[in-house]
């Protein structure tokens, strides 16, 4: 299995969480639950393949949507939606986070296989990491999280960075992308933790 499979199913499977968790903060209905976490788990993958010319990955393999199903099933069996204030707990921000920087890497691998430059690499990885989940912000009515929360979507780019001078260097294999993943989860952990933003301009 290719590192681009296995960050993919990686993010699949947490950002399938991510997405069941917002639905059940917003009080979604069953069907909402559903839309949410696929939208969540395969729209900025979809996105992605566009982009690059493939077709996406959710359209020629049954898994995406295996993994999604049973995400859900998953979290409903253990009573994930009666646990209060879900979008604050733990189980959401690492989950978000491993399924920020898992699409993020799986971006910039499929930019660099499609011979992107630079600003490819940073615009796929980018759309691939935050594409699904705000498609869903604007589908519930919540402001995207890539405009307000800490540090979010720039660790997308910092990642897209890293990946793209790997490659340069010629030192991109599953053990330095290893490292770039845990480097991205703890940076995204950190900045929401610390609450890190970046600089806002104000008329002050």
């Amino acid at each position: 299995m290719s590192a681009l499979e296995i960050a993919d199913i990686i993010g699949i499977i947490c950002f399938a969480l991510s997405g069941f968790l917002i639905a059940v903060h917003y009080k979604l209905d069953i069907l909402g639950v559903f839309i949410s976490s696929f939208l969540t788990a395969l729209g900025g993958g979809m996105i992605r393949d566009a982009l690059a010319d493939r077709t996406p990955y959710v359209f020629t393999t049954n898994l995406p949507v295996i993994l999604v199903v049973a995400t859900v099933l998953i979290a409903l069996l253990f009573k994930l939606h009666k646990i209060d204030d879900l979008e604050g707990k733990t189980a959401f921000i690492v989950s978000d986070a491993i399924g920020l920087v898992s699409f993020s890497i799986t971006g910039s691998i499929v930019a660099i296989q499609n011979e992107f430059n630079f600003l490819g690499a940073l615009i796929l990885s980018f759309l691939t990491a935050v594409g699904g989940g705000t498609i869903r912000d604007i589908l519930i009515n919540r402001v995207p999280s890539i405009l307000v929360s800490e540090f979010y979507a720039t660790v997308a780019l910092i990642i897209a960075t890293i990946m793209f001078m790997l490659e340069e260097f010629g030192i991109r294999n599953l053990a330095s992308i290893t490292i770039v993943f845990i480097f991205g989860v703890a940076l995204r952990l950190l900045a929401y933790y610390k609450n890190w933003h970046l600089p806002t301009l104000s008329k002050d």
